[in-house]
């Protein structure tokens, strides 16, 4: 997938190859803009940016024998910047890349969780999510739900616990806008609108679930492991809060 930014006057193309292939461990790149020494822009990239819930990734670009250590990856502007650990970098270097695959493969896993966990909770509830966020160590779930029912919820944990067994792939794609729009329950965030661009990139869970989302999947729910319940929350009469982790 590619996306466009405009820098020295110009627009560049990026290859943002995370969203094409998320099991991409390395790949060669071209520098082609650097800021405050530290910060540098890919021709195309395999590091994951903050957004989404889902965190940035880490790893090394290497130029020669010079190894710089990407300690945060984020978007700003439209660009997808690489914040490394010292200067040195400049527009024009040709590098290699190597994604942290460890720290990623586990946020990967973590993120098919959440879309699968998310969904049976939506349709057993008719509720929303309000917010998220994956983290090393466990997964955080907001829903706009008015009653706490512990044993429903953990009714959940044993659907989606049960489909994690099974033999059930994950897909990616894009649809056109006005399509992907018409799928029921794609959008599952409260109050939350797509972005205004022409195509969206869908994540299926085939025969479960279909969601619009920007991040890193799992090819198939076998990789996952199960989801274990950590705690449930309430913060306010319709903001329940539920925290697992998986195993």
């Amino acid at each position: 997938m590619f996306l466009f930014i405009f820098s020295g006057g110009a627009f560049l193309l990026v290859r943002a190859l995370y969203l094409e292939d998320s099991y991409l461990r390395e790949c060669d790149a071209t520098v082609i803009k650097v800021t405050d020494g530290r910060y540098v822009v890919l021709d195309q990239t395999i590091f994951y940016p903050r957004g989404g819930g889902q965190p940035w990734d880490t790893g090394k670009i290497i130029r020669g024998n010079e190894v710089f250590n990407v300690i945060y990856v984020g978007k700003f502007g439209g660009e997808i910047s690489h914040e490394v650990d010292r200067e040195g970098l400049k527009e024009g270097d040709r590098v290699h890349c190597i994604l942290d695959w460890d720290r990623r493969y586990k946020f990967m896993r973590s993120h098919t969780a959440a879309h699968l966990f998310a969904s049976i909770v939506c349709n057993e509830t008719g509720a929303l999510v309000t917010g998220n966020q994956i983290e090393e160590d466990k997964i955080r779930f907001d829903f706009n739900l008015e009653k706490l029912d512990r044993n429903l919820i953990m009714e959940c944990v044993k659907k989606a616990n049960e489909l994690l067994k099974k033999d059930i792939p994950v897909k990616w794609y894009e649809l056109p806008r006005e399509e992907a729009l018409k799928i029921p329950g794609v959008i599952k965030m409260a109050e939350a609108l797509p972005p205004n661009i022409p195509k969206l990139r869908i994540v299926e869970i085939v025969g479960v679930d279909k969601q619009a989302d920007g991040g890193t999947h799992v090819r198939n729910l076998r990789e996952v492991g199960q989801i274990k319940l950590l705690k449930i929350e309430s913060k306010g009469r319709r903001h329940k809060r539920i925290y697992f982790t998986i195993e």
